[in-house]
């Protein structure tokens, strides 16, 4: 996965990189193992939990660039 987009799957993420975790925990997304989860996108989950997808999007990639 060379970056993350708001078409992304939430399973995608924690595959390629679990330690991508906390970001996604710090945002209000607690439910990371969920079967639900697992298929959702980013910009899905994010609308679930009113979050702003193209924030969200740039602090992980931030992430992998660190």
């Amino acid at each position: 996965m060379a970056k993350i987009t708001k078409e992304t799957k939430i399973s995608e993420i924690m595959r390629f990189n679990p330690g991508l975790a906390p970001i996604l925990m710090s945002a209000g997304m607690h439910c990371l193992g969920c079967p639900a989860s697992q298929a959702e996108t980013l910009e899905q989950a994010a609308m679930v939990h009113s979050i702003d997808v193209n924030e969200l999007v740039d602090s992980l990639n931030a992430a992998l660039e660190a």
